[in-house]
């Protein structure tokens, strides 16, 4: 069983930066592929940005493209979402996840251990 936890969501003003942490316990996901997705109201859950088990690979959703960053550190078992020129739009509620192996890292079905969630309000 894995246990992820998302912090570091805040209320910021348009412009401004953020970064967010996922701690994995109860089991590694060291061996893992991870995203991070998230989910404004009314709306669906949206891919954000994903990174290989070995942090050499990254995806970015285009809307988040040159302002959003992934990283990890395997040895703290901790995945990172720096946020960079946050927009009104990027308001939402942001979750990491543990993708199942082989699979596409954009839809949320390939995933299978997600957090409960930490809140980013931007507003202009």
């Amino acid at each position: 069983q894995v246990q992820l936890a998302e912090s570091g969501g805040g209320s910021v003003q348009a412009g401004d930066s953020l970064r967010l942490s996922c701690a994995a316990s109860g089991r590694t996901v060291g061996s893992y592929a991870m995203g991070w997705f998230r989910q404004a109201p009314g709306k669906e859950r949206d891919f954000v940005a994903g990174i290989s088990w070995s942090g050499g690979s990254t995806y970015y959703a285009d809307s988040v493209k040159g302002r959003f960053t992934i990283s990890r550190d395997n040895a703290k078992n901790t995945v990172y979402l720096q946020m960079n020129r946050l927009k009104p739009e990027d308001t939402a509620v942001y979750y990491c996840a543990r993708r199942q192996q082989v699979a596409n890292f954009y839809l949320a079905r390939n995933y299978d251990y997600w957090g409960q969630g930490t809140q980013v309000t931007v507003s202009s």
